[in-house]
């Protein structure tokens, strides 16, 4: 395959992932309303939804491409937590009047989690098993808190869907699901391929782009949420876009990835990329503790990105 026609299926790739994907959370949505699920059930659920994180990951993970598949879950990570809510901190400082502490162990022990799972190198299929079990504990655990006062929103295109979608239509919430999980299936398989073909053409580290280039264009949507929330004044959702999205990444993306086909873990994501990521979330919850996110805070995270990105093509 010529790199011409790998970065055409690539980018036509990308583009029908990104169109199915809203189209997706709709239709996921509606049909959970149509079923009788509630809203405040749907938005603990679906907190950080990401369908075209999960699909790409997962379709990579089945075309035996690690690198993507992880870079679908930690670059995507980094994106959110680093870059999307920095350049949201640079732009619009952050002030909280309350910051839930426990909430803040939930993004770490996620990372915590996978990170211990793939310490043997390896993501097997009971490892997905686990990473789900804690995606519903983390969910119960949410759940638990919102009876105590934690207000649980629904956040991007889970919050949209809610407004927008008529609970009696439920067979075509049905059909639009359907037909943008076919959408985002092509789609994947698409991207992945080009990714393969440029990967080899280019002689470029999979590992280092699925964590930089690949998770860049599946996720930059993380800054569409993360700013207008702060410029409104309402950091609050900010930072839950930013919780659950690594709720959802780590434990449920994670977990459906490894089940579909057990992954390896190279050393490199071992010993720099996971540890770099867990770090940088640590930071983040240490801030969020004195209930603020000044812009020189917003500049040492997107310095911590660009540090992420830089160490895999400078070695």
């Amino acid at each position: 395959m010529s790199v011409i026609v790998a970065i055409i299926l690539f980018a036509i790739g990308l583009g029908l992932i990104l169109y199915c994907a809203e189209r997706l959370v709709r239709g996921v949505v509606g049909t959970s309303l149509g079923f009788g699920l509630s809203p405040f059930l749907i938005s603990v659920v679906f907190i950080g939804f990401d369908p075209e994180n999960l699909v790409v990951g997962a379709v990579g993970s089945l075309e035996g491409q690690a690198g993507v598949a992880l870079g679908s879950i930690i670059g995507s990570a980094m994106v959110a937590i680093a870059l999307a809510f920095g350049i949201t901190a640079l732009v619009a400082p952050m002030s909280f009047a309350a910051v839930p502490k426990r909430i803040l162990l939930v993004p770490v022990l996620s990372v915590l989690l996978l990170g211990l799972l793939a310490s043997d190198g390896r993501l097997s299929r009971m490892d997905g098993a686990i990473l789900l079990l804690g995606f519903v504990c983390a969910v119960i655990f949410l759940m638990w808190l919102s009876k105590r006062g934690l207000d649980i929103k629904p956040m991007g295109e889970v919050a949209e869907a809610l407004e927008k979608t008529d609970r009696r239509s439920r067979w075509h919430a049905v059909g639009l699901l359907l037909l943008s999980l076919a959408g985002l299936v092509i789609g994947s398989e698409m991207l992945v391929t080009g990714a393969t073909a440029l990967i080899a053409a280019f002689g470029l580290s999979g590992t280092v782009f699925g964590m930089t280039i690949l998770a860049f264009l599946i996720s930059i949507e993380e800054l569409a949420r993360e700013l207008p929330a702060a410029l409104q004044g309402k950091p609050e959702i900010s930072f839950g876009n930013v919780v659950g999205s690594i709720l959802a990444f780590f434990l449920f993306n994670g977990g459906i990835i490894a089940l579909v086909r057990p992954v390896d873990v190279e050393t490199e994501v071992l010993r720099f990329y996971l540890p770099f990521c867990m770090g940088t979330i640590v930071i983040v919850s240490l801030m969020m503790m004195t209930k603020r996110v000044p812009r020189w805070a917003g500049g040492l995270l997107v310095l911590l990105y660009c540090i992420f990105v830089l160490k895999g093509y400078l070695g």
